[in-house]
Order: C-alpha cells, then sequence, then structure tokens
C-alpha cells in the first residue's frame, strides 16, 4: 500500500482508497454503500454490473486492485478513479449523489495541489493526525518515519522487487530482527487488526522501526543489492543492526521497547496528557 492514508472520510463513512497509477482509486463497494444505505452493498454493485455492463455490452469502468478488507488482509477488490466514480455515481439514483460529486472533485483538487507542491500532503497529513489526538512530538517522527520507509521503498523499486509481495516479506524481516515479530504478531501483540500498525506505535517504537529501515536502505546501497535475495539479507542486516540497538536500549533503561499500547482506545485523562 502507498504511505499515504489508505482511507478517507465522506460524511463519517470510511471509503478505501489506493494510489495507483498517478491518481487515487477508490472500493466501488463503499461508494455504493454511502450512495445507497444498502446493508447489502455487494450484491447491489453486483445488479450494477449485470444491467450497466453485460446487457448493454459496455467495457468495465473498473479495475481490481489490492485493498485491506474486513480481516485486515489485502484482497482484490473492485476500484475505480474519480472520473469513472463520476459515471458510477450517475447509475444511481440517491439523495447523497451531489455531495459525494463534491466531496470527490475536492479530493481529487487536493491531490494535484500536492503533487504541486509536497508540503501541502504533509500538512495535511499533520493535521490529521492532530485532529486523532497525537502530540506534535510523535507526529514529526511519525512523518519522519514516512520519509525513510519512501526511500527504503524507492531503493527496492529500483531493484526490481515485487511490490506486491516482496515488500511484505522485506518489511518482515526487518521488523522480526529489530523487534523478533513479524508485522502480523507485532499487531497481534497490540491488538490491532486491519489498522497501520505504526500509528499505534509509541516514539521509541517508531525510532526503532527507522532505524532497522534506514540501515537496511544503507547496506542495500553499500552491497548493491541486485535481487531478492541479496535485498533479504540487507533487511536482515539492517534489522539486526537495530535489534542489537533495542536490547541495549532496554538493558539500559529496564523495560521492554516493544508495547502493547495502541491509540483505538485511550481514557479522556491519559489523551489530555498526551495532547499538553
Amino acid at each position: 500500500m502507498d504511505s499515504r492514508d489508505a482511507l478517507v472520510v465522506f460524511e463519517g463513512t470510511e471509503i478505501r482508497r489506493i494510489w495507483h497509477d498517478d491518481q487515487w482509486y477508490f472500493s466501488v463497494v463503499d461508494i455504493i454503500k454511502i450512495l445507497t444505505d444498502s446493508p447489502t452493498p455487494r450484491q447491489y454493485w453486483g445488479k450494477i454490473k449485470d444491467r450497466e455492463f453485460t446487457q448493454l455490452e459496455l467495457s468495465p469502468i473498473w479495475v481490481q486492485l489490492k485493498l485491506p478488507a474486513e480481516d485486515g488482509k489485502l484482497r482484490f477488490t473492485d476500484c475505480v478513479n474519480t472520473k469513472n466514480a463520476f459515471r458510477l455515481i450517475q447509475s444511481i439514483p440517491s439523495k447523497k449523489a451531489e455531495p459525494f460529486k463534491q466531496w470527490l472533485a475536492k479530493v481529487g483538487y487536493e491531490r494535484v495541489q500536492e503533487i504541486e507542491d509536497p508540503e501541502l500532503a504533509q500538512g495535511r497529513m499533520k493535521q490529521l493526525y492532530e485532529q486523532k489526538g497525537y502530540s506534535k512530538e510523535w507526529i514529526e517522527k511519525r512523518v519522519r518515519g514516512i520519509a525513510i520507509r519512501q526511500e527504503l521503498t524507492d531503493e527496492w523499486k529500483g531493484r526490481g522487487i515485487d511490490q506486491n509481495l516482496e515488500y511484505a516479506i522485506l518489511t518482515n524481516e526487518i521488523s522480526k530482527a529489530t523487534f523478533g515479530k513479524t508485522i502480523e504478531e507485532y499487531k497481534y501483540h497490540k491488538n490491532i487488526k486491519k489498522e497501520n500498525l505504526r500509528d499505534h506505535m509509541n516514539d521509541l517504537e517508531l525510532i526503532f522501526t527507522m532505524l532497522g529501515e534506514k540501515v537496511t536502505t544503507e547496506i542495500t546501497r553499500s552491497k548493491n543489492a541486485e535481487n531478492f535475495p541479496e535485498c533479504k539479507t540487507a533487511a536482515k542486516e539492517g534489522g539486526k543492526v537495530a535489534g542489537n540497538a533495542r536490547r541495549d536500549a532496554e538493558k539500559k533503561i529496564g523495560k521492554p521497547i516493544l508495547s502493547k499500547e495502541n491509540y483505538l482506545i485511550e481514557p479522556e485523562k491519559e489523551k489530555r496528557k498526551r495532547l499538553q
């Protein structure tokens, strides 16, 4: 998945999205759910496909892309870009159609602005985290971590690593060497499912995650890793550096770095304390 938020919200309802071919693609089922309030949006979408595209023999306006499902796993999902989302909306009678069109246009325009000025994207992201109650200090680390992660994935991409499968394997190698857990094991430890793990890390967890990924990037470059096995070795070595540093830090501070803390539910007292 792209480092940008994989979810956006329209009138309190979440819409899954993914950055693909230099534009946003949105989950068709999520759009259907908003426009129709149908308890079975997948069935509703199936009927639309049969009527609009099978019977009329029109070309499909959707593509299948991997989005997080309810079980937290990535699954192929029918998605449309902004242009075809408007076509989809036209085929569905709904009182929410016009507000949703305006919202889509706004999302698209903001992305054009962010391409022209990347600092706008960072500013909007920081604002979103602030609205969720994160401290400014945490947000700065999170933003820095995104930049370091992007630098690493760019390095992998330039070396022909498959984004859909091998990125996940390499990320797990770094995580296992750094924290002793795969990403799924780490999420289980924190009692989260489909949420982004890094959004539930504390300051030290973010710092050691950054260390593992940054060192992996430097090792990948210095050894000029040319294929997946070599990149995997670099990932293990980069994670090992961070893992050794984590264990040394734990000895000095007298407690584990790995925390069960998450930001799903937080007592109001603790939230106020973190916001100060």
